[in-house]
């Protein structure tokens, strides 16, 4: 698997590198931690003639300064995937940050794991507007990292019987090692959330039962422990109650979910559940 990571030299920038040490993937993968400097943003502030009004010296100090915080950042990335026992390199790039960040994933990522904050304004690199951005349109799966890196134990998928929910079982299945390395450590739990609008109709409630277990079997068979969580209410709601509860590491959902007439948007609640789950979110492609 290749995966970009996405840093900005803030605490979530790196744990965004150091999450991938923790998650068990079957395969080790391969890391590339890119790091965008927004050049052309340092002028923003600015008027129109910088050099008229005496600016234009202070702005290509703080490119210079950028640049040299950039390259920092990269050699303490590299440090930091040898120290960790991630392969994988850095690299610096100028342009704008979302776009060149979804520039670097077509280039065959999987995964572009990203935190969900960063530095501030000043330094030009958002992480939390970033992320945002690269859940909607990235061309991969992402990974939003919001707390310091854990081993991955409790996970929540999110179904509505979808093909995106259909894309995030499969990738849990071929991706996750169920079975920790450690002989005494239980397999990776997974708690599948179906969550339905109030309806009066019985089958429509039994429906949703033949739905968990159609996805909890799968993951039986690949190994993992499962819980079933048939719920009623707000999906985006629902989900982050029942990954409060079970105390879940990670909430792994589809990116688009069935249309307006099922009533059951994954691709709206997935934001959602970014934007406010206390823990790391998966959104799969």
């Amino acid at each position: 698997m290749k995966i970009l990571a996405a840093t900005d030299g803030s605490k979530y920038g790196r744990w965004a590198i150091e999450w991938l040490a923790d998650v068990p993937f079957i395969v080790q993968p391969v890391v590339r931690v890119l790091h965008v400097v927004d050049v052309a943003s340092v002028r923003a502030p600015f008027m129109v003639q910088p050099i008229i009004v005496g600016a234009e010296r202070y702005i290509q100090s703080e490119v210079n300064r950028m640049e040299k915080a950039a390259k920092m950042a990269k050699e303490e990335s590299v440090a930091l995937l040898a120290k960790l026992g991630l392969n994988g390199g850095g690299t610096v790039e100028r342009g704008a940050v979302a776009g060149t960040i979804m520039k670097y994933a077509q280039r065959g990522a999987t995964l572009l794991s990203i935190g969900s904050r960063g530095l501030d304004a000043l330094d030009r690199f958002m992480l939390g507007s970033v992320s945002n951005h690269a859940i909607h349109h990235a061309p991969c799966s992402v990974l939003v990292v919001k707390e310091r890196p854990r081993p991955v134990r409790r996970v929540v998928l999110a179904i509505d019987g979808s093909a995106a929910s259909d894309k995030a079982l499969r990738f849990l299945v071929r991706q996750i090692n169920p079975t920790p390395d450690a002989p005494d450590r239980e397999p990776v739990l997974v708690t599948v959330v179906h969550a339905m609008p109030y309806l009066k109709y019985p089958e429509v409630k039994e429906a949703g039962k033949r739905l968990m277990r159609r996805y909890g079997e799968k993951l039986a068979s690949a190994g993992f422990q499962i819980r079933e969580a048939l719920r009623l209410g707000k999906p985006a709601d629902e989900i982050l109650t029942v990954a409060k509860q079970e105390k879940a590491d990670l909430i792994v959902t589809g990116a688009k979910g069935l249309g307006a007439i099922r009533r059951v948007l994954l691709g709206s609640v997935s934001t959602r559940v970014v934007q406010h789950a206390h823990c790391g979110v998966l959104v799969v492609r």
